[in-house]
């Protein structure tokens, strides 16, 4: 086996305890905009139950047989849920079930495993938590979402204790040091940035720095909100998709600015390069 071949996939997980964040649609941004930039992309959606991230590869694989369009694939491999009657046979099958489909993700040659995970906790989503090279978390620009990261006194905004969620991926942390060494790199993405300075988004944001420097996060400029995302998530398309897809939507500046947005997440993430192709053995005649 090549050093290439041998080296392992980098884990990106999409991660949070709260829907309507904007997981999937990061999920599937990043996904795509990986294997633009050349990459070999493997994807897994470990929420059996609501399997947005599956549905929309779905869709996009539908959009692409339909059109006769070439677009960017991902592999990608579902993690079924188990059906087991006890904790434990549960808890093995699922990790059975995730370690199947990480092995077949390699066989294939993925070079970047993105793992969208469960807005609830459950033992899958600890587990899958547990790979991350690089954990984000999206969260809109809010008080609200922020209570997924820490409890604030309402008065006057001091951190009184990290979550329930921040502490499980502390756990998961610890997990992924014991089993081989390495380190997560934890990003909290602010989603649905306003447009404008406000009050509320200057005070979101003290606060975060502040814990982010208290347990150990980066803090990055996600997705402001904008319709086109809306527009494309039912073909499975992404803002990168749209001048091949000819779907009839002119590219304006803010679709420009939210592209800039998207590759602005890529950047934040401390990725690998690509690997080279493999040199092809010359033939002998």
């Amino acid at each position: 086996m090549t050093e290439q071949a041998a080296r392992k996939p980098y884990f990106i997980v999409l991660g949070n305890e709260k829907g309507g964040c904007g997981k999937s649609t990061t999920s599937v941004h990043v996904i795509v905009s990986l294997l633009r930039d050349g990459y070999k992309v493997g994807a897994m959606d470990l929420d059996a139950r609501q399997g947005t991230l599956a549905g929309t590869l779905a869709a996009r694989q539908a959009f692409v047989e339909a059109k006769g369009i070439e677009l960017p694939l991902p592999e990608f491999r579902p993690v079924p849920r188990s059906e087991a009657d006890t904790r434990a046979e549960i808890e093995e099958e699922e990790r059975n079930n995730f370690d199947e489909g990480v092995a077949s993700l390699v066989e294939a040659g993925a070079e970047i495993i993105v793992v969208d995970c469960p807005g609830t906790d459950n033992y899958l989503s600890r587990y899958g938590h547990s790979f991350a090279d690089t954990l984000i978390t999206p969260i809109n620009d809010s008080f609200v979402d922020f209570s997924m990261l820490a409890k604030v006194d309402a008065d006057n905004h001091d951190i009184i204790k990290p979550s329930i969620y921040s502490e499980m991926v502390w756990e998961a942390r610890k997990t992924r040091f014991n089993r081989d060494k390495g380190k997560i790199d934890w990003i909290v993405m602010r989603n649905r940035l306003a447009a404008v300075e406000a009050r509320n988004k200057r005070d979101v944001g003290e606060t975060l720095e502040t814990l982010a420097k208290r347990i150990g996060f980066r803090t990055l400029k996600g997705f402001g909100e904008r319709v086109i995302f809306r527009e494309l998530y039912l073909q499975g398309l992404t803002l990168m998709d749209v001048k091949e897809a000819n779907i009839g939507i002119a590219l304006g500046l803010s679709h420009i600015a939210a592209r800039n947005e998207v590759r602005s997440v890529i950047g934040a993430i401390k990725l690998p390069p690509p690997r080279k192709p493999e040199p092809q053995a010359e033939l002998v005649a």
